[in-house]
């Protein structure tokens, strides 16, 4: 699985989606297709997107400064080995190479779990 390729945009993460566990507490094994149809979902951050972009300040009483094209973006909370508990319905779920991804935009990161601050 190699996903330097991959350029996450905007406020995205791109996760690996945790294996669905098919035994309950209680012992009962699960069909397939059962944990992937609830509500919360859990997976690992393989990559992280440049986060929020700014616009750029505009100074127009500066004319002589020329114009800067650069964009400047708020990082996000997410970083790359992170466990993220996310809303499945705001997920978009991809294929590549035969792996399963999933991309999900931050504000659909309901809780991170980082090993390391």
């Amino acid at each position: 699985m190699n996903t330097d390729h991959f350029i996450v945009v905007g406020d995205r993460v791109l996760l690996k989606q945790r294996s669905a566990e098919q035994q309950t507490k209680s012992g009962l094994y699960l069909p397939p297709g059962v944990k992937e149809n609830e509500k919360i979902q859990s997976g690992y951050i393989l990559r992280v997107g440049p986060g929020y972009a700014i616009p750029a300040n505009a100074d127009a009483d500066e004319a002589w400064k020329g114009a800067t094209e650069h964009v400047r973006y708020i990082p996000l909370q997410a970083r790359v080995g992170d466990l993220a508990i996310y809303l499945q319905n705001s997920a978009w779920e991809v294929d590549y190479d035969d792996e399963h991804y999933v991309i999900v935009p931050q504000q659909a990161i309901l809780l991170l779990i980082r090993e390391e601050f």
